[in-house]
């Protein structure tokens, strides 16, 4: 792939399902399972990235709650604080490289200011490659040189059309 280099923001996703820190574990679990999502972004009421609720945020939560029977807690405690995040500006290769080098699904793409601006996920990536691959074979793909002989047919329909 040449070119100029792709960037996150080129193929972020902006339209988010976060989650608030503040609300109830098992009402982040039944969003989870509603949208058929594995994991969401959880912020502030300013935007403010917070960190990941996962299907793996959710384990903790069973494995927590069946030890210390936890009738329910706030999602804050399962939130993980540490995901692997990016920035608007960071290439393709860079973000396929920590999805090799990361037990992640998705990537946070956060702003200077710590806000939430997008999410690129494994697919995003792989899809962003297939266009750049499909694009790249389009323009390098010569004419078909038999349309020529198609129109200089006199018994041909093209060239009855003309």
């Amino acid at each position: 792939m040449t070119g100029p280099a792709i960037l996150a923001r080129d193929m972020m996703t902006h339209k988010l399902i976060t989650l608030s820190p503040d609300m109830d574990v098992f009402v982040a679990i039944e969003v989870l399972l509603k949208k058929r999502i594995s994991g969401a972004p959880v912020v502030d009421v300013d935007g403010t990235f917070v960190g990941i609720f996962s299907e793996r945020s959710c384990m903790k939560f069973i494995v927590d709650s069946a030890y210390d029977n936890l009738p329910g807690t706030t999602l804050r405690a399962f939130v993980d604080t540490q995901p692997p995040c990016i920035s608007p500006e960071t290439d393709l290769l860079t973000i396929c490289q920590t999805f090799l080098n990361q037990a992640t699904r998705r990537l946070p793409v956060i702003d200077e200011q710590g806000k939430l601006v997008g999410q690129i996920s494994r697919r995003d990536a792989m899809r962003k490659v297939m266009q750049c691959h499909q694009t790249q074979r389009r323009q390098s793909t010569p004419e078909p040189l038999y349309l020529s002989a198609v129109v200089e047919d006199s018994q041909s329909v093209v060239a009855r059309m003309l």
